[in-house]
């Protein structure tokens, strides 16, 4: 091929290249909409694009948009639900979504605003309806980021071989257009929406999915595929565990976490004041906020009030009384007086368990604990006359049982019991380290006892 015919094809090449690349700009001003192609239900009002109704939407023309940096104003009305897409195209059939959703009560509340859908579902929203706030997405070559006023809430590398299913095997990275999708009969409304082209050329792709999860082999990206709950409900800031390194484990690994003190008489929140001192510090933070209540006395500690602004209390029957009168603290050795008649002990156990369910809280948790050695023998001391007193007392009580990833409890008989019952359930680590656990006992105990998404306890997550 002569010089002539290489800069021909050369100049082609550059043509071609900059006619299929989209540019970096304003995509709506608000003014004009003529960028996109709109569908009944979307306007224009007070510089605000407008979409108003069950499937009302907006897709870009022409849009071919690889590597990016998305950036919007929303606002959603009450009861408003939406999502916005990349890397899609005209029929909506391929591509991420990330969702728009305020609703606090909405029966799917694990996928608030900020959620990578199917595969960072998020529990928490950290804006309220009727507020303007600012949502950024960007896409560097397999990694997905998502920040919602200026903190990120997702942080996603897309592997080598990711794990899908139906409907979902479309959402991956490729390249494509960007829509504005209204799922709900309310209102939404965006502005200020810019596109910044990101230059990727000396990103090395291979170096970041070493970072990557092998979905091949996660569980968690199961329970995000099939639309199910991720949440830890029970995690401590502890063991050197800081609220800015579980947020980066909870991006990482991709499960919720709620962060919970320990509270009552010796321990770190000890009154009301120093409740709301420690809400005030945790509510812009991506977790649910629940409290611990410790010891028997917690109920008289704490008023009604302040312990209604956590978004659930928890509690356990680790801590009381025994018949001789002793103090026990039954993960303790020192403090657990069983004697010699163990079986008299167990049901001395039972019955402190059935008065602590009695108390104000909403979540049972480190649930039919045994103190050593009584837990090596854990399915025989749990007769089932025992397992059917205790699932009488849970299910009138009313509240949720924790299956606990860190002592192995309760076993499986006890929580298909419960299942059956009606009981709702949560899933807790518990850690006593900074590396909160994937929950694979939690997992394991949904996969054979059949837990759905309808089982699981709805936390009531304020702001």
């Amino acid at each position: 091929m002569n010089r002539l015919s290489i800069l021909a094809t050369g100049l082609i090449l550059f043509l071609t290249t900059s006619c299929n690349r989209s540019d970096s700009g304003m995509l709506f001003d608000g003014k004009d909409s003529s960028k996109w192609n709109t569908s009944e239900g979307v306007s224009i009002k007070d510089n605000s694009l407008i979409f108003t109704g069950q499937g009302a939407k907006a897709i870009l023309k022409d849009g071919k948009y690889k590597d990016f940096e998305l950036t919007m104003e929303v606002k959603t009305t009450p009861g408003a639900k939406g999502n916005v897409w990349f890397h899609t195209d005209n029929a909506l059939d391929k591509g991420y979504r990330i969702a728009i959703n305020n609703d606090r009560n909405d029966p799917v509340w694990w996928k608030m605003t900020g959620s990578l859908e199917s595969v960072r579902n998020l529990t928490k929203s950290f804006v309220k309806e009727n507020e303007w706030f600012k949502m950024r997405i960007a896409v560097e070559g397999k990694a997905i980021t998502v920040d919602i006023n200026g903190e990120p809430v997702v942080e996603y590398i897309e592997p080598t071989a990711p794990y899908r299913i139906a409907p979902n095997t479309k959402a991956l990275l490729s390249e494509g257009t960007f829509a504005i999708v209204n799922n709900s009969g309310k209102e939404i409304q965006c502005r200020n929406i810019a596109v910044n082209v990101l230059d990727t050329k000396t990103l090395d792709i291979t170096t970041l999915q070493v970072n990557a999860i092998d979905e091949q082999k996660d569980e968690i990206i199961r329970l995000h595929q099939e639309d199910f709950p991720v949440l830890d409900y029970h995690v401590h800031l502890k063991g050197g565990l800081t609220k800015e390194g579980a947020a980066r484990q909870s991006r990482h690994v991709g499960i919720n976490y709620a962060i919970a003190p320990n509270c009552g008489i010796g321990f770190p929140i000890t009154n009301d004041d120093e409740i709301m001192a420690y809400l005030d510090s945790m509510r812009t933070q991506p977790f649910i906020l629940a409290m611990q209540a410790e010891g028997r006395e917690w109920v008289t500690t704490f008023s009604p009030e302040k312990r209604s602004e956590f978004d659930y209390v928890f509690t356990d029957a680790l801590t009381f009384t025994d018949d001789e009168g002793h103090r026990t603290r039954l993960w303790i050795p020192e403090e657990t007086w069983i004697g010699k008649d163990q079986q008299k002990y167990m049901d001395m156990i039972v019955d402190r368990i059935c008065m602590v369910l009695k108390e104000p809280m909403d979540i049972y948790v480190n649930p039919c604990f045994l103190p050593a050695p009584m837990d090596q023998k854990y399915d025989e001391f749990w007769t089932e006359a025992r397992m059917n007193k205790f699932i009488t007392a849970l299910k009138e009580s009313g509240k949720a049982l924790e299956i606990n990833a860190h002592y192995e409890i309760p076993n499986k008989a006890i929580i298909q019991k419960a299942k059956a019952a009606g009981i709702k359930f949560t899933f807790g680590t518990n850690n006593v380290v900074p590396e909160v656990s994937l929950l694979e006992y939690c997992i394991r105990m949904k996969k054979e006892c059949g837990i759905t998404a309808n089982d699981m306890y709805k936390p009531k997550i304020k702001i």
